[in-house]
């Protein structure tokens, strides 16, 4: 008999308890950034938020004795299976000690919870669909996570490998650092490419966020729809991600590229805000003054990073060099003008095109990240 107990998380001690242990995990990691607990309590109150409206969620916590030694969240989303005429829950937000009997039971609950919901798949790490946090780093675990990407322990794949899930697919980061390299090989493709490409390329108008919004959502839902693991936003969905990013949002790296007033591609690239985050140490408060508060503010005029996090070009305009073109004007931007360095993620393992166009322009591919799954029918 396993003398870890693992129980699902139904109250609010719990569910505190769950967003907290990853301290634990992390204490001694030293490029791990904090999340701030108020956003996660956000983004697992299931009364607010816009996932809940079509798909469900249970987290739960693996105890040994009195003491928390790990957490595991399941999830269902039927938008994504009525898309892909598939039968998949998924696992995320998954912490544990370095012990495959705590990750057993983790996965033992998270299994269960989606067979109740008639799933015969299970595939992650997802945080409720592909379209949040996703995806386990496998490599490059010196490097401190960029906004809105994973971060975890190098036994992790152990752990997930050794319950019997299998590679399903990776996508890869890409660094690009300010250098004498970076800027000759940008002059020789920007002029080659803006000969191609006749599209107007404009930036985020952030005095009409709620009209931008919906136009970058339309783009997205239709130049995505043929990649691995596309689920569409919905409309709340994607204004709920519009509110979360809008304080860190830059006008000059956020493009819309429009063809007679239609938008056709976007492009969004945002400031890392973990450089300023890991400050913080998840809370904006202490003792009543706002210290963290003021530590994030100092920080976050201090950021000389970004990540370029999603592109989009409906299928119609894909060789008109939109995209090269979105990539170097962002690249203009951030590297030359405002000489910063950043990342370039997360990029299908089989985006040829754009792993090809990111090496030959300088870039290094430094990270790598996994999605693993297995059939509930196989143990």
């Amino acid at each position: 008999m396993s003398s870890v107990v693992v129980t699902e998380v139904k109250s609010r001690a719990d569910r505190d308890a769950f967003i907290k242990f990853p301290w634990r995990i992390y204490a001694n990691d030293p490029v791990w950034v904090p999340p701030l607990i108020l956003e996660r309590k956000e983004f697992l109150d299931q009364e607010k938020h816009p996932f809940f409206e079509h798909g469900a969620a249970a987290l739960f916590l693996a105890r040994r004795g009195v003491e928390i030694v790990g957490r595991i969240m399941a999830c269902d989303d039927p938008n994504y299976n009525a898309l892909h005429q598939s039968n998949v829950g998924c696992f995320g937000m998954f912490e544990s000690i370095d012990d495959p009997e705590v990750a057993g039971v983790l996965f033992d609950a998270a299994e269960a919870w989606v067979c109740q919901r008639g799933r015969h798949e299970i595939m992650g790490p997802i945080d409720y669909s592909t379209n949040y946090l996703c995806a386990l780093l496998i490599d490059g675990f010196a490097h401190s996570p960029m906004v809105l990407t994973a971060h975890n322990p190098p036994y992790y794949a152990a752990l997930i490998e050794g319950r019997g899930f299998r590679k399903t697919i990776d996508f890869y980061a890409w660094w690009l650092e300010s250098g004498k390299v970076a800027a000759e090989r940008f002059g020789r493709f920007a002029a080659r490419l803006r000969k191609r490409q006749t599209a107007v390329i404009r930036e985020v108008n952030l005095k009409n966020v709620a009209a931008e919004s919906e136009r970058l959502r339309e783009v997205y839902n239709e130049a995505w729809r043929d990649n691995w693991g596309y689920v569409p936003f919905t409309a709340r969905e994607f204004e709920f991600m519009a509110k979360e990013l809008r304080p860190i949002v830059n006008p000059a790296l956020t493009l819309i590229a429009e063809s007679e007033g239609e938008p056709v591609a976007f492009s969004l690239c945002v400031p890392d805000i973990n450089t300023a985050l890991r400050h913080a140490n998840g809370r904006l408060t202490r003792f009543g003054l706002p210290i963290g508060l003021a530590k994030l503010l100092f920080y976050k005029s201090r950021i000389k990073t970004c990540r370029f996090v999603a592109m989009g070009v409906v299928p119609t305009f894909r060789r008109h060099a939109i995209a090269e073109t979105l990539v170097l004007q962002t690249i203009e931007t951030a590297m030359f003008k405002l000489g910063w360095n950043g990342e370039c993620s997360l990029v299908l393992e089989n985006n040829t095109m754009m792993n090809r166009f990111l090496e030959a322009i300088g870039a290094e591919k430094y990270k790598t990240y996994r999605i693993y799954s297995r059939r509930l029918d196989e143990r």
